[in-house]
């Protein structure tokens, strides 16, 4: 049933002569939403299936990062994130990302940076026109990867921006999406989500965390276009077209 309200409106945004609807009220430039329903009993939802430990690759050497890029630069989509050690000062400037996260439908890929390596495969991916990366709230993310490592990203679409709960105002959140899309419950650990994540070595909670975000961003947007990105046509960046 959601999909077939997903087909509903955008049938209706695209057809000039249909009355107007909730889902016409559009920024401009024209750019169409995509509007979900808002879960509000998420606790009641079935634990989202993401990935386990055994499907999750962490690069170390030039050869596995190199690998890793191969991997990834064969498909047409995978889900992206990166994730920075917290500030906690007033002023304090993040020094992040330190860890940038890609995930295909069968693996995740985390990259820790610094290592060597690792920026030439991130830019190889980031700057791809033949993989779409997908993500939620990507502004901060592209940001801090302009900033450090120089990198400008390139056929993207961020979900924040393109999801809109029905009747409301502001972005969709990852935990919504997949609550409302795939009929699941992402955990969100505050303690794993403000942990160190400059350290050299990983724990597995942040491991399962930082991989199931990319996986799961990509995993709504797949069920959403069912491997059609047409259905978001007008939402994906080619560049650097995303205002800051």
């Amino acid at each position: 049933m959601r999909l077939i309200a997903l087909c509903a409106s955008l049938a209706c945004i695209n057809d000039a002569t249909a009355p107007r609807c909730s889902c016409q009220r559009l920024p401009e430039p024209f750019m169409p939403l995509i509007r979900i329903p808002q879960i509000v009993e998420l606790d009641a939802l079935p634990r989202f299936d993401g990935l386990h430990l055994d499907q999750i690759i962490t690069p170390e050497t030039p050869a596995a990062f190199s690998q890793a890029k191969e991997e990834l630069l064969g498909w047409p989509q995978v889900g992206f994130d990166t994730e920075s050690k917290p500030t906690f000062k007033v002023g304090e400037v993040s020094t992040g990302p330190h860890l940038i996260q890609f995930a295909s439908p069968e693996k995740a890929y985390l990259f820790k940076v610094g290592s060597d390596g690792c920026s030439e495969a991130v830019s190889a991916v980031l700057q791809s026109d033949r993989v779409l990366k997908v993500g939620f709230g990507l502004s901060t993310d592209r940001s801090r990867l302009r900033s450090r490592l120089g990198i400008e990203m390139r056929y993207f679409i961020d979900l924040g921006t393109t999801l809109r709960y029905q009747g409301k105002k502001g972005q969709v959140g990852l935990r919504g999406a997949v609550a409302a899309v795939l009929g699941s419950r992402v955990s969100k650990s505050r303690s794993v989500s403000t942990s160190n994540w400059s350290n050299r070595s990983l724990t597995d909670a942040q491991r399962l965390y930082a991989a199931n975000d990319a996986y799961a961003a990509l995993m709504v947007f797949l069920a959403l276009s069912g491997d059609d990105e047409g259905v978001f046509e007008d939402r994906i960046v080619a560049g650097m077209q995303l205002k800051r």
